[in-house]
């Protein structure tokens, strides 16, 4: 699948140009050299990928996912919220890891150290709100509401990445490859929850109303 593979193609040349030093770093390091302009906006911005801003959004989702799932009696109510919830988990077991690998400096905005690459504040806001967002879905009442939500989910992700490169907290090619792995994550999340609603709307008996 497109959503899988081109990604994940994607993110394995970045790394790749990350660690041999490539080429491609001099033009991430001119395009961030065009874009830096730290200023107060930009720093809000990219505090909207703070783990202690997006991950309370996603909890209140799945909180009331759970909670509509149980009333109306949904087949395997817990799985979409249960998943969502683990695969927030997996943002730093796969992210700390990456970032100690690579070990990339940061701009020269920021104080001198290592670990920059891939930008966690992306992964969690793209993680946090994308999840959040696929789990809402199925209960909003109207595509224009679906419509909507998916527009502030890529607002906010779009944001986050914006300010984190024009704060200079991050080199663009960071926040690329965070976006590449929240595509990956979010197409398996929205696979599982595809083959999970086809299932139970295909007969599955649910706990509450038995054989449909």
């Amino acid at each position: 699948m497109a959503l899988l593979g081109l990604p994940a193609l994607l993110f394995a040349l970045v790394t790749w140009q990350v660690v041999a030093h490539g080429p491609l770093l001099r033009a991430d390091s001119r395009l961030s050299s065009a874009l830096v302009h730290p200023d107060r906006f930009s720093e809000l911005l990219s505090d909207l990928g703070n783990a202690q801003v997006a991950v309370p959004v996603l909890v209140l989702v799945i909180g009331y996912v759970t909670r509509r799932g149980r009333a109306t009696g949904t087949d395997r109510w817990w799985l979409p919220p249960a998943a969502a919830a683990v695969l927030m988990a997996l943002v730093p077991a796969i992210i700390v890891p990456l970032k100690d690998w690579t070990a990339r400096p940061g701009t020269p905005v920021v104080p001198p150290a290592v670990g920059y690459f891939p930008s966690g504040h992306t992964a969690t806001a793209a993680i946090a709100y994308g999840s959040a967002t696929l789990l809402l879905l199925p209960w909003l009442p109207s595509a224009a509401a679906r419509r909507t939500t998916v527009a502030v989910c890529a607002a906010l992700v779009l944001g986050v990445s914006y300010g984190l490169v024009r704060r200079g907290y991050h080199w663009p090619l960071d926040v690329v490859a965070s976006w590449c792995l929240a595509t990956v994550l979010l197409t398996s999340l929205g696979l599982l929850l595809t083959r999970s609603t086809r299932r139970s709307s295909s007969g599955t008996p649910s706990s509450r109303t038995g054989p449909s």
